[in-house]
């Protein structure tokens, strides 16, 4: 198993005719060139998806007081694409909602989970044939850290300790005994990421609304601000703040390996700059000022179904952020992920929602890197221009879609840049009932690629990405949730104040 083999960061692309040939991950080479922008690997993508999904909104309070099972997010993955995000839920652990919606379709599958899971769901997921187990080295999915905890009862904490050791026991026999690889497969960011996905978090088109809305506000400040908030959650819901804590968790874990030096440095350094990234990403869709609100427009003729709420519809948004940063665009990376919504409601930590797909503008799959046109519109000779084989994220999302499309679901697309003239009848066509993204670009028409249908779209619900109304009355998206709920009142009293080395794998 590879818990206990060598743990390196990924090898470029090779072939017989020489470096940076076909990454099977996505679309084309993902080995940086000289001049171009840092991308997500595939293992940072899947990583950075499995911890976001552990921090889905709930919308019914967890039924387990005790604490002793942690939240856990699962991103399933079939020959590079993914065909599952799954989160922890207050009665079914993420490796069990798995097992319901994929069943024995999980074999040779790849999972990456946000916590190590526990023996009860690691048996079944096993039973399934998947192919590799890959999770977070923190606390895993049975807490070992609370079992110190000197907040819980002495009875309790005893009986977590024992639950504990007697998983952690069963967990290594499993392991040992199973044909899947499980292992930590954290790969190191690529150079520059982090300050790559700073800069252009704070220049994407949500930050860029808030400064098209209100030109005094200081969004470098703002953005920042959340940046540093966002940093300081995630490190205590994330990273283990204490080294030696941290080295004594990764023995109980069987992770001997990974407490020697360089490699528990390089281990903690590469965890808390994915975090980093993390933070970047969720910054860049502030949680203030601006909202999602349905078009009046829009509705008539459209599916009586007034979405999800705001902190649904920005997790999903963010979702699409990190997607973004797979992109093979030199300048413009947009991601898409599509949602529907069960009539029924459901018992995993998406409660009745469920993926159909997720994408994001590449070249055409089995492409080799720079064999088509990269430059846009300011290139003068039309025939050097990108936009005639670029393939759109909406367009990725439905044709690696993992599910049809059920005309009488509510099917939401989000994304993160304003759907163009090209893809406009694709999303008629699909049946997509909700679209939730930002119009900076609405009604440009910049010659190889325009934007004017998306304002005349009709029988589709569009929530934009707009300024917080003054009033409550105002608002056109029912489910506005509490937190957004207290944002409003709170906004009509004052305005807002912005005063790389290689490691080991143990298997």
């Amino acid at each position: 198993m590879d818990e206990k083999g060598p743990w390196t960061r990924a090898e470029p692309c090779r072939s017989s005719e020489g470096p940076c040939r076909r990454d099977s991950s996505s679309q084309t080479c993902c080995r940086l060139q000289a001049g171009y922008w840092p991308r997500l690997t595939k293992v940072n993508l899947f990583t950075l998806l499995s911890l976001w999904l552990e921090l889905f909104p709930q919308e019914e309070a967890e039924e387990n007081g005790e604490n002793q099972k942690c939240r856990l997010g699962l991103v399933v993955v079939r020959n590079s694409k993914v065909v599952g995000l799954h989160c922890s839920g207050s009665e079914l652990h993420a490796g069990q909602v798995a097992i319901i919606q994929h069943g024995a379709s999980l074999s040779d599958c790849d999972l990456y989970f946000s916590r190590r899971p526990c023996a009860t769901c690691l048996k079944m997921i096993i039973n399934a044939g998947v192919s590799q187990i890959s999770f977070w080295p923190g606390d895993p999915e049975v807490s070992m850290l609370s079992c110190s905890s000197t907040q819980q009862p002495h009875s309790l904490a005893v009986d977590i300790k024992e639950e504990a050791a007697l998983d952690a026991v069963a967990t290594e026999k499993l392991k040992s005994n199973s044909r899947a690889h499980i292992r930590v497969l954290l790969q190191p960011l690529p150079p520059g990421l982090v300050h790559y996905v700073e800069s252009t978090s704070k220049e994407c088109d949500f930050m860029e609304r808030l400064k098209k809305d209100d030109p005094a506000l200081d969004t470098d400040k703002l953005f920042n601000r959340d940046r540093t908030r966002h940093m300081e959650d995630f490190s205590r819901h994330f990273l283990i703040q204490s080294s030696q804590q941290h080295r004594e968790l990764l023995r109980l874990m069987g992770l001997e390996n990974f407490c020697v030096e360089p490699f528990f440095s390089n281990l903690r350094n590469n965890m808390r700059e994915t975090v980093e990234v993390l933070a970047a990403v969720a910054a860049g869709v502030p949680q203030c000022h601006h909202s999602f609100y349905r078009e009046p427009a829009s509705v008539p003729g459209a599916p009586r179904d007034d979405g999800v709420s705001q902190e649904v519809a920005r997790h999903c948004i963010v979702q699409a952020r990190l997607l973004a940063y797979r992109t093979e665009d030199p300048k413009v990376g947009v991601g898409a992920v599509i949602w529907a919504k069960s009539q029924e409601a459901g018992y995993s930590g998406t409660g009745s929602l469920y993926l159909v797909g997720c994408g994001y503008n590449a070249y055409p799959a089995g492409s080799e890197y720079a064999e088509y046109p990269q430059m846009d519109t300011k290139q003068e000779n039309r025939q050097t221009r990108k936009y005639r084989f670029i393939i759109h994220a909406e367009q990725n999302a439905l044709t690696f879609r993992t599910c049809d499309i059920k005309p009488h679901e509510a099917t939401m697309l989000f994304v993160t840049k304003c759907p163009c003239d090209e893809c406009i009848p694709l999303i008629r066509g699909a049946r997509i009932t909700h679209i939730y993204t930002t119009d900076q670009d609405r009604d440009k028409d910049k010659g190889d690629i325009s934007y004017l249908q998306f304002g005349s779209l009709k029988n589709i619900n569009k929530f934009i990405w707009q300024k917080t109304p003054s009033s409550l009355s105002q608002l056109t998206n029912g489910l506005i949730g509490k937190h957004n709920r207290e944002q409003e009142q709170s906004h009509t009293r004052k305005k807002l104040r912005t005063s790389s080395e290689d490691l080991p794998v143990v298997s």
